[in-house]
């Protein structure tokens, strides 16, 4: 049978209709089960450890958690702050508060504590504090928040007197007794580790330390106890804090599991905040 014009049409019209709803079909429970993505910067330990270990879990629950490696302390705040990526996992607030004083349109929003990481002295020289000689090199970070953090640190040891023992910003200015004279060598955080062997003293942020193979319980010769104003924070940008992928990520960070797995895995090193 000879089909019109019209009825060719028409066929035409039918057909193109059913492929339509067949595609639809089958892309209708790819898009049901689309993933929110959230990429997250992250220092290598233990932060980006701590996030591998919840992935699974948060896979299961619908957030797709993309983990971007630093190892320094400046780019994941600026990639955060410039919406390259959608929070960070690395610094505490203090760091956050001397961060946002340098950049005026700082987005970042701090939202969860998670974890606490006690600041530590190292010597491959000496064992005790009192050992430490007149004249001793001591390496210390040269960020701000970090600097004054390690004069904390040393003060509460007999080693210096500030001016304002609580003053978390604390400088070298603020040194009013030094009665070992001691010199100090101001390095950015992460060559700390590598510098042990040729100072008398460091005092290095205990991921870096770890990745070191340092282990702050047993090998330091003095740290910071588990009171520490220094809770590491998960932080987002402001126009996605409330995201649900955002809170199934807090609420995953905040989990018994994740309570176990940095008490097992990390053994003192790293303490729980929450």
């Amino acid at each position: 049978m000879k089909l019109s014009f019209q009825q060719k049409f028409q066929r035409r019209l039918t057909l193109a209709a059913v492929a339509s709803l067949t595609v639809a079909g089958f892309l209708t429970p790819v898009a049901a089960f689309a993933n929110d993505v959230l990429t997250i910067a992250a220092s290598p330990v233990p932060h980006a450890e701590i996030l591998e270990f919840i992935k699974p879990q948060l896979a299961k629950e619908g957030v797709d958690l993309k983990v971007k490696v630093f190892t320094d302390y400046i780019q994941p705040a600026v990639q955060v702050n410039e919406k390259h990526l959608d929070g960070n996992f690395f610094l505490h607030q203090p760091y956050l508060n001397e961060f946002k004083k340098s950049h005026s349109n700082d987005i970042e929003v701090p939202v969860a504590k998670v974890h606490v990481e006690p600041f530590a002295a190292y010597s491959s020289k000496y064992k005790k504090v009192a050992d430490i000689p007149n004249g001793a090199t001591v390496a210390i970070p040269n960020d701000p928040s970090n600097s004054g953090r390690a004069l904390l640190l040393l003060a509460r040891q007999g080693l210096l007197t500030l001016k304002d023992p609580t003053n978390i910003s604390a400088t070298k200015k603020d040194i009013v007794a030094n009665p070992k004279n001691l010199k100090f060598k101001e390095l950015e955080a992460a060559t700390l580790p590598r510098v042990l062997n040729q100072v008398d003293l460091a005092l290095i942020n205990t991921n870096y330390a770890i990745e070191a193979k340092l282990n702050p319980v047993k090998d330091s010769l003095f740290i910071e106890d588990a009171n520490s104003p220094y809770a590491n924070l998960l932080v987002a940008r402001e126009d996605n804090k409330d995201s649900p992928a955002f809170k199934k990520l807090v609420a995953a960070l905040h989990s018994p599991e994740v309570k176990k797995f940095i008490e097992e895995k990390y053994k003192g090193a790293v303490v729980p905040a929450f």
